[in-house]
């Protein structure tokens, strides 16, 4: 008899002993935060989830001769998305005991359901929907608390996925700014005070704006900002004001900054309260108790005293003028420095190593410093082809 033996996720008896593994597999990790369970829920409900369209996921769950729970992965794959990835599938939500016959046991049945549906290989650990959740395996930073929908493991992970023959296609840095002791570099101050002594230009949070109208500007900033890379899609009307509506219940005003030249806006960075600081205790629940009790954490009691920078944008044709660092010395003077906030962490996540532009500009400009990495990994089916990691991110001329 084997020692292990794999099952699919078929039923909602199934569905829950997939969902639950985590809360064993940390039951003693005090950094992990347990995820909401709804959040992980809906990635795989086609009615919530669009890459449903043109795609298709599976779980399965790993169980010892006692039919308990040791390990789990899903895969998944978008028709639309594979054609911009090189015909990569995908696999996530990968959790394990440190047994590397488990995790071959994972790893193996979401190779060979991807590949008899015509895909190449598969990246993982990631999500079956935006960049922004669950995407990477933590490989640095273990000590930390991870942020609102950011994965957390353990350091064993690495050495599973590696010797089952994953490579590192890019890395994800984190970078964190503590406000006691927070500076700006002198380059950094130069150029913002050059741009805030300029009419032409302001700065200002959205504690007064209509949410509606940020976010058409948002979108309209985001489309100029990232047209001109390979890859991006433009976020339509009702992506972006989706995103506002999702985000609304949890807004701090004060951490939504606009820039304006002459009225029209040229930058954005969108802040948030990080979750993660209040819904540990409610071990993967949020019904009305939970909102509840969310909504008098974060609005009067102020209990999350770190922020996650979520989203940023600067127009094209106001890059390298010094407008990041306009918002952030905005921000820390008219903010941070007068005493209205009750913050102590500014934490920007998902700074691609392909994107060194942006890591050197936290890190020269900002400050931050990296306390985090995630790795995405790639394997390809094909064990003689080349292997190469992501490219840089590079601007696509022909658009411009």
């Amino acid at each position: 008899m084997a020692k292990f033996r794999l099952k699919e996720v078929t039923s909602l008896c199934d569905a829950k002993m997939w969902l639950r593994l985590d809360r064993k597999i940390y039951e003693n990790t005090p950094a992990w935060v347990c995820p909401l369970d709804c959040d992980i829920e809906k990635v795989f409900d086609p009615k919530r989830n669009h890459l449903f369209e043109g795609g298709e996921a599976v779980r399965w769950i790993a169980l010892d001769e006692n039919g308990e729970a040791v390990g789990r992965i899903a895969a998944f794959y978008n028709r639309e998305q594979a054609k911009v990835s090189d015909n990569m599938g995908c696999c996530g939500f990968f959790e394990s005991i440190d047994d590397q016959e488990v995790a071959n046991l994972l790893f193996d049945a979401a190779r060979e359901w991807l590949s008899e549906r015509g895909l190449e290989g598969m990246d993982g650990p990631v999500n079956f929907g935006s960049r922004d959740s669950w995407w990477g395996l933590l490989v640095e930073g273990f000590e930390y608390q991870p942020l609102y929908g950011n994965n957390y493991h353990l350091p064993y992970y690495k050495v599973l996925f590696e010797n089952y023959g994953f490579k590192n296609y890019f890395n994800q840095n984190s970078y964190i700014w503590r406000v006691e002791g927070g500076v700006l570099s002198d380059i950094a101050l130069e150029k913002a005070h050059r741009v805030l002594s300029n009419p032409d230009y302001r700065i200002e949070d959205v504690s007064r704006a209509d949410l509606a109208v940020a976010a058409e500007n948002l979108r309209t900033i985001y489309n100029k900002a990232w047209s001109l890379f390979t890859g991006v899609k433009p976020m339509s009307e009702a992506e972006a004001q989706k995103l506002m509506r999702t985000l609304k219940p949890i807004i701090d005003p004060h951490l939504i900054y606009f820039a304006y030249h002459n009225d029209e806006p040229i930058g954005f960075f969108v802040m948030v309260p990080d979750l993660n600081r209040v819904i540990g205790k409610f071990n993967g629940r949020f019904g009305i108790i939970e909102k509840l009790r969310l909504m008098w954490d974060l609005k009067v009691r102020k209990a999350s005293d770190r922020v996650f920078g979520i989203i940023f944008g600067i127009t094209p044709e106001f890059q390298g003028k010094g407008i990041e660092s306009a918002i952030m010395t905005h921000i820390l003077e008219t903010y941070i420095r007068q005493g209205r906030s009750s913050y102590k962490e500014f934490e920007f996540a998902w700074i691609g190593d392909f994107n060194p532009v942006m890591n050197r500009m936290i890190e020269r400009y900002v400050c931050a410093s990296k306390h985090k990495m995630h790795t995405t990994y790639r394997y390809l089916f094909d064990r003689t082809r080349e292997f190469e990691r992501c490219p840089q991110l590079s601007l696509n001329r022909k658009n411009r």
